[in-house]
């Protein structure tokens, strides 16, 4: 009695897919790596760079109250300018002509000169308003005394950024199908109503990165109001090196802590991008996420667990 076998092929073992291996990238950021590590050497080994300068005023009391200046100036400018923005985006979009060329006419004004003129300005506008009377009544005020270089700063940073901001709101509006608007019109929703409630969370997609971009542009240039003496990180910086004659070391120090806090709004931006981002579009890789997809170097094949 003969004995059939079973001729079924066996089951094939687990297999592991190794992905294809780019010697040219590793090349290249051999490279970078070389050069890079070249840069800091040369830097570091340099005593004309002063790091032990460096070292003592990165903490010193004086540079701490001019970030503390920096941070306030630039949460102010941008709170003016995101409001502003929003109101003159909202009036570029109005079906009323005079509405629509007032908001273009100071977008194109504020964009049109330059951001130091600008503040030079406003610190300036006591010789041509002594008194500042606003159109009313019984109002009368010191010019002199109202606009501090300080008020100054924040009129010319926030109105600057309002004509930025404008534009960049107007594009997340026009982003958003206008069939949204119609439905919403359409359940006697008011058009203030839809903006607030329809178009604008769906335009905060389009708004949200560039709004992080110039928030940390806007930190950056707050260095301008220096030349009104408002004490802010770099004026402070300055007065020190006035003294001291260590004008290098003083300015790294500054570039130090701008460098800090561009690097936290650059995080949270990221992640704020993240939230808005969900239910639109997959969502990027975190940090930590590319860094473990950049030393994998196997990749288990997908089963139907998995997918």
């Amino acid at each position: 009695m003969t004995v059939l076998q079973s001729t079924a092929p066996a089951a094939p073992a687990e297999l592991t897919v190794v992905p294809k291996r780019h010697y040219g990238r590793w090349a290249a950021a051999t490279a970078v790596l070389a050069v890079t590590a070249a840069l800091v050497v040369s830097v570091a080994g340099n005593p004309r760079f002063g790091w032990e300068t460096v070292n003592a005023y990165v903490r010193d009391v004086a540079i701490g109250r001019g970030l503390l200046v920096t941070l306030e100036l630039t949460a102010a400018s941008m709170a003016i300018g995101v409001v502003l923005g929003i109101v003159l985006a909202v009036m570029r979009l109005s079906g009323n002509p005079v509405v629509r060329g007032a908001a273009f006419s100071f977008i194109t004004f504020f964009r049109s000169t330059p951001l130091l003129v600008q503040l030079l300005f406003w610190f300036n506008l006591a010789a041509l308003y002594p008194v500042l009377t606003f159109g009313l009544p019984g109002v009368a005020l010191d010019a002199n005394s109202l606009i501090t270089p300080t008020v100054a700063a924040i009129l010319g940073l926030g109105l600057n950024e309002g004509a930025y901001m404008a534009e960049i709101v107007r594009a997340g509006i026009l982003s958003v199908e206008h069939g949204q608007s119609e439905a919403a019109a359409a359940l006697g929703i008011t058009r203030l109503q839809t903006m607030r409630r329809v178009v604008l969370p769906q335009a905060m997609r389009v708004i949200i990165p560039p709004t992080g971009n110039e928030t940390i542009g806007m930190l950056k240039m707050t260095s301008l109001v220096s030349v009104l003496a408002v004490p802010d990180l770099l004026y402070s910086a300055q007065i020190i090196y006035s003294r001291n004659f260590q004008t290098v070391p003083l300015l790294i120090v500054a570039c130090v802590w701008y460098f800090a806090v561009t690097s936290v709004l650059s995080v949270g931006q990221y992640y704020v991008e993240r939230r808005f981002a969900r239910g639109n579009r997959t969502l990027p890789p975190t940090p930590l996420q590319q860094l473990r997809a950049f030393f994998r170097t196997h990749a288990a094949p997908a089963t139907e667990e998995t997918k």
